[in-house]
């Protein structure tokens, strides 16, 4: 049975939590890590401690985008595996949203999740070889009051990914979508001390990814659903 190894991560939307999580689990496998995010004042840390390259870019600006992956690819070698961890959104009721911040939100939500997998895929077909990992959340599944942005950026999100998988996998690429469902714990968001593990772990989260991204092609998922234990759904 042949499990599939990759080279070269490339993680868009990165910033501290999840997609640090990642970066440290993809280095300690012996993967070229590269990050991606609009400012990476902020990564300056997790690339000393990675060995990652950070990069500046819009997702949702095709030039952008097309200008990340050459550099990428120069630089540090041609991504076989990309993670998109963008999202943005409007909060607010219905009727108070401004029209250009809706917009903006489901350009960085979904929009931004064509643009990196597209220039993904395109290098990925040619080897049939790789892995692009969306990052969703309970707003992929269940739209919630006031939050009518994200519902439908990541709502996209997940049609863009059961799309990708249909059309992709039988060419080598597997593609997978998770739904974190819950609060994710950091540094400014701790669990009450009667409330254990009430919010998921950044770590283990890293852990399901990559439990994922080691599943032979006999037996590939293209969608997880992840929440704490006590997550009610």
């Amino acid at each position: 049975m042949e499990m599939p190894t990759y080279k070269n991560a490339l993680i868009v939307g990165a910033g501290e939590g999840l997609s640090a999580s990642l970066a440290r689990l993809f280095a300690h496998e012996g993967i070229r890590v590269a990050l991606a995010a609009r400012s990476i004042e902020k990564l300056g840390a997790l690339c000393a401690e990675t060995k990652a390259r950070a990069y500046a870019c819009n997702a949702a600006e095709p030039d952008d985008v097309e200008r990340l992956f050459g550099l990428v690819e120069r630089e540090i070698g041609t991504p076989d595996l990309v993670v998109y961890n963008a999202g943005a959104r409007a909060r607010g009721p219905l009727i108070d949203l401004v029209p250009a911040d809706v917009a903006q939100a489901i350009a960085v939500s979904a929009f931004g999740g064509f643009l990196v997998a597209q220039q993904a895929a395109k290098r990925m077909l040619p080897n049939r070889h790789g892995a692009i990992l969306f990052t969703g959340a309970s707003a992929s599944v269940k739209g919630y009051a006031q939050s009518a942005s994200f519902a439908m950026g990541k709502f996209a999100l997940r049609g863009l990914a059961q799309s990708m998988a249909r059309e992709l996998s039988p060419q080598g690429i597997h593609v997978a979508h998770f739904v974190i469902d819950g609060g994710i714990r950091s540094a400014a968001r701790t669990e009450p001390a009667d409330r254990p593990d009430s919010f998921l772990d950044p770590d283990a989260i890293a852990l399901s990814y990559w439990n994922v991204l080691q599943q032979p092609r006999s037996a590939w998922t293209w969608e997880v659903e992840l929440r704490p234990w006590v997550e009610k759904f």
